[in-house]
């Protein structure tokens, strides 16, 4: 094999993992909005939903490098404050449409022979009832009282979803979480999370930070042996990430029409 070839095959490999990635993060998108009874609609270059989606979930996902800025914005609900939009390929440039940029961010990439980082001291269970969601989401969102009945029990009902949480052994309190979502030939990470209790000191620490992703990455590997590990992050959780085995891949843009 010569050097164009092995450069076409890493490119060719690299350009699979994104779609994937992005294909995955749509799939979670479209569970969530599934579950506060808002599905949404998969088209050939992005997923899009008519009615405002649940808090911090775009109204729009790009599927594609080639998804023009007119189909993306004529699935979505301009009329309503706070449209958003995730630009999965940092192409779309909507600025003349009112919008603005929120964050920008990388998605990752983690093979699924690499092996997952040493066991933690939290218990990790999968999380079935909805007291339980209800106990993992005042964990997951700390004091952001907006975010409050975000995570519905219906969430719990869809085959594709799993959320985790990593328990203190002593005293059963929810110090960690992730959410697991299988589709599109790989597994999403997102809504990965550790309180002050997993490390003393604050839910930003890196040893919290750490110890959830070695639970996250441990029960995907042994829900999902043969597939690869995906999502998106950015500044500290992406150097979170990094240290626990994931390769940035590529680059991805999150749009936001603010309120007039």
């Amino acid at each position: 094999m010569n050097r164009t070839t092995k450069t076409t095959t890493k490119t060719t490999k690299t350009t699979n993992e994104i779609e994937r990635a992005v294909r995955n993060n749509a799939l979670w998108c479209e569970a969530m909005c599934r579950a506060h009874g808002r599905p949404g609609v998969f088209g050939p270059r992005a997923w899009t939903n008519a009615r405002r989606t649940p808090l911090y979930y775009p109204d729009a996902v790009t599927l594609t490098a080639d998804a023009t800025v007119g189909e993306v914005l004529a699935g979505i609900d301009r009329g309503t404050p706070y449209a958003s939009v995730k630009d999965s390929y940092a192409t779309l440039d909507l600025e003349a449409e009112g919008f603005v940029p929120l964050f920008s961010a990388e998605w990752i990439h983690r093979p699924a022979e690499r092996p997952a980082p040493a066991p933690t001291a939290a218990e990790w269970t999968e999380v079935r009832t909805a007291e339980g969601l209800a106990a993992w989401e005042a964990a997951w969102r700390g004091d952001d009282e907006d975010a409050a009945g975000l995570f519905r029990a219906e969430l719990l009902a869809d085959p594709t979803t799993t959320v985790l949480a990593g328990r203190d052994a002593a005293s059963g309190r929810v110090v960690a979480g992730a959410v697991l979502t299988e589709g599109a030939g790989v597994v999403g990470v997102s809504n990965l999370f550790a309180t002050d209790a997993t490390d003393g000191t604050d839910a930003t620490g890196e040893a919290g930070v750490a110890e959830a992703w070695a639970g996250a990455l441990t029960a995907a590997a042994a829900r999902w042996p043969a597939l690869p590990v995906v999502g998106y992050e950015h500044g500290d959780a992406l150097t979170a990430a990094v240290a626990a085995g994931f390769t940035a891949t590529a680059p991805l843009r999150v749009w936001l029409a603010p309120a007039a």
